[in-house]
Parts: structure tokens; sequence; C-alpha cells
């Protein structure tokens, strides 16, 4: 997309949200992330009862800030990369940074949308978006070279589901970051990666500290089997 037409996204979102800008510090870069000021103002009771649809999107959660500061690192030049729940769009942004070819992909279009045009504020670059309902995947995904998730384990079903939607969207030689607080799937997204051919080869635990929230983020590193 040209810029005018991300300029027009972006005024788009301004216009139907109370939007904040946060200043994030990335692998030395100063980044300026838009986002809604309050993920409570944008609960929609009916789309809960439906599914029990949360906004979680619109928060900038330290899982994500850990697993950015570590993708930035990497080397992006000729490979892919699918973010899996981008939310506003951090580790999307930094994939960019380090130079991969990038989709954004979420179960919300507005958090695509404000993912596309941060990684744009920020780069320059346009990353692919993409609505994905994890329970419903594509019958043939695209396979990609790295896929990452930040703070996605939050609901039981998620373990399992997360995991799937790893196996189904991970080239056969790629590998997938997953960046975690302590969430209640964790256990449950472990024990579904070796039925899926997938399997954890490393674990980092990161110290994130930021006035009063101390947390120790997981990034767990995982790859195919065969």
């Amino acid at each position: 997309m040209s810029d005018p037409a991300l300029r027009a996204l972006e005024a788009r979102l301004r216009e139907r949200f109370q939007i904040v800008e946060t200043a994030i510090d990335i692998a030395g870069r100063s980044l300026r992330l838009l986002h809604p000021a309050s993920a409570e103002d944008l609960i929609d009771e009916a789309a809960f009862e439906r599914d029990e649809r949360l906004p979680y999107w619109a928060e900038l959660w330290p899982s994500a800030q850990v697993l950015a500061e570590h993708v930035a690192t990497l080397d992006g030049t000729d490979r892919t990369f699918l973010e899996l729940g981008c939310g506003a769009g951090l580790v999307t942004t930094a994939a960019c940074i380090a130079g991969f070819e990038t989709t954004a992909s979420d179960y919300y279009e507005d958090a695509t949308d404000f993912a596309r045009v941060n990684a744009w504020r920020n780069t320059g670059c346009d990353p692919h978006a993409l609505v994905l309902d994890w329970r419903h995947m594509p019958a043939t995904p695209t396979r990609h070279d790295v896929v990452a998730a930040s703070d996605v384990l939050y609901e039981r079903p998620y373990g399992a589901l997360v995991a799937r939607a790893i196996a189904a969207t991970l080239a056969p030689h790629g590998v997938a970051y997953v960046a975690d607080p302590g969430r209640v799937a964790r256990g449950d997204f472990l024990s579904a990666l070796p039925p899926l051919g997938l399997a954890l080869h490393s674990q980092a635990n990161v110290p994130y500290s930021d006035g009063d929230v101390r947390q120790t983020i997981a990034i767990f590193e995982i790859a195919a089997t065969r």
C-alpha cells in the first residue's frame, strides 16, 4: 500500500478510536506505537457472548516488548516472518527492523490495521495483513521461516490452539518463538508440541521491570522434529 493509503488508514483509526502514542526502545531504536487508550472501552458484550472475544490486542504487553527486542536482533534477509496475535504490532515492527518479509495476523482486523500503521510509521515497511482465527485455520496456510507470538496463552484452550497454529504455519526448517509470562495454558502448550512434530529447543528467561510491574518472560524456541 502506498504512503497516502497508509496515511488514510491511520486517519480512519484516529477517527474511530481514542488513541495514545507510547514510546518504546527496542534494539537501540526509539519506537512510537499508536494503540487504543483503553482496551476496556473496546469490550463488545455481544461478541463476548458469541465467542468470548475480548480486545486483549489493544494492550502493549511486557511479553511483546521482550519478544520484540529478540526479534529485532535476528537476520531477516530473504526470510519470511508471521506474527500470531499481532495486537498493535510491536513485534511485527521489530520484524520489519530485522529485514523480514513480514505478515501481521490477528483475530481482529483492527489489530492488523494498527500493526500495519505502526510498522510503516516506524520503519517505512508495510507488512502483509491476515485476519486469522486459530480455531478455523486455512486448509493450506502459507508457511514461514519464523513464526512468533507473545502472551497468547492466557486461556487454557489456547495451549493446543497456538501449538496447532504454529505447526500449520511454520516452514519445515523454520523456527518459532513464543514469549510467555507464565499464563495458565503454558503447560498445555508445551505438552501439545510433540504430537504435532514440534520440539522445544531452548528456553530463555528474561526479567522485565517497568515501575511496579515485575515479570519473568520465558521465550520458547521451537522447531520441527522431522
